[in-house]
């Protein structure tokens, strides 16, 4: 399996993912070109694109989706109550709607576990094929304790470290929109992400990639010392950790 971050943060969002059979994107903000020639200088063409997973409806994880599938007619894969409150790609021919929270793909495995954000039955995603796996976690003010176990000792974890408490707090926000990111339904805080990760992680974690990065309300150092002070404090050791970029995309990452 391989993994690439093309996009990561407040304005965009898209993580490449390939499996033997498969090319899949998880989500689709910034433009069509910027996805495309972010594709083909890791060597993908991205007319072999055949499945992409929405996480949820905001615009900085759709924005480019109706533009990509005009000319890279791949499988788009949706909730059934997120699908049919995207009116722009009803008539869109080549849909999986799903109801539960597993899809099947002949040789792997996507859990659409429920996340915690204000957009409509949003998801999070596990991809599995044969023993490796990865586990996608942005946009959710908390994890549901009831995954925990579906969750624990995966080869990656591409989790959301949206922002600093402190500097959110004395940030120039607006008081609601800072309500909004702390509450439940909001994100997760560099604090959050150090501790699910010390409860996650396990023999077979190979990579961390810190998602979702406010470029506000945070920064690299900090969301890194953060985490991986929270992991040391839970006597977890676990060293290869580090942020993804809103505009630079991440090495190719081989599990």
């Amino acid at each position: 399996m391989k993994v690439c971050v093309i996009a990561s943060g407040s304005k965009a969002n898209v993580t490449y993912v390939e499996t033997k059979n498969h090319k899949i994107l998880i989500d689709m903000g910034k433009n069509k070109t910027y996805i495309a020639n972010a594709l083909k200088s890791i060597g993908v063409n991205p007319k072999d694109i055949d499945i992409i997973l929405i996480s949820h409806l905001h615009n900085d994880h759709i924005s480019a989706l109706e533009n990509f599938i005009k000319s890279y007619p791949a499988t788009l894969c949706m909730p059934l109550k997120m699908f049919t409150s995207f009116e722009n790609i009803k008539d869109y021919p080549h849909m999986k709607i799903y109801d539960g929270e597993e899809i099947d793909f002949d040789d792997i495995k996507v859990y659409a576990i429920k996340s915690s954000h204000d957009a409509v039955d949003s998801r999070n995603f596990i991809i599995e094929e044969g023993d490796t796996s990865i586990v996608q976690i942005t946009d959710t003010g908390y994890i549901k304790s009831k995954y925990f176990k579906l969750l624990q000792n995966r080869d990656m974890y591409l989790l959301e470290s949206n922002h600093d408490i402190e500097l959110l707090t004395h940030g120039p926000y607006p008081e609601w929109l800072k309500k909004r990111i702390l509450s439940d339904e909001g994100h997760l805080s560099n604090q959050s992400a150090g501790f699910y990760l010390s409860k996650l992680i396990g023999d077979k974690t190979k990579k961390v990639m810190l998602m979702h990065l406010s470029e506000t309300n945070n920064n690299p150092q900090i969301a890194l010392k953060t985490v991986k002070d929270s992991l040391k404090e839970n006597e977890v050791t676990f060293k290869n950790i580090e942020c993804a970029s809103q505009d630079v995309i991440s090495e190719v990452i081989n599990l």
